[in-house]
């Protein structure tokens, strides 16, 4: 698993930007706002600090176990997942 932690830290970092995608129309705003005034630095600094909030929300999100929870309700809307589950090879392992 040579490639383990930089999978792990890009699955945080996605899942911490999809949760983010509402938020990030707000920093988007801000952001823009700021260029007019030609403020850059601050556009730097609110991006760096997105980076870092997607990181501990997506931190969050897989090691709180909301991410199960969130598999779990999508396997029980999902046809192949229903399927398995009621097989007879998976009703005697339960």
């Amino acid at each position: 698993m040579k490639y383990y932690k930089i999978a792990l830290f890009y699955s945080y970092f996605g899942s911490g930007y999809s949760l983010m995608s509402y938020p990030k129309w707000v920093a988007a705003i801000f952001g823009i706002g700021e260029i007019v005034n030609q403020n850059y630095l601050i556009v730097l600094g609110g991006a760096a600090i997105f980076f870092a909030t997607c990181i501990i929300v997506g931190w969050w999100y897989i090691n709180s176990g909301f991410f199960e929870a969130m598999q779990e309700v999508t396997n029980k809307h999902n046809l192949l997942a229903k399927e398995i589950r009621n097989s007879k090879i998976f009703k005697g392992k339960r």
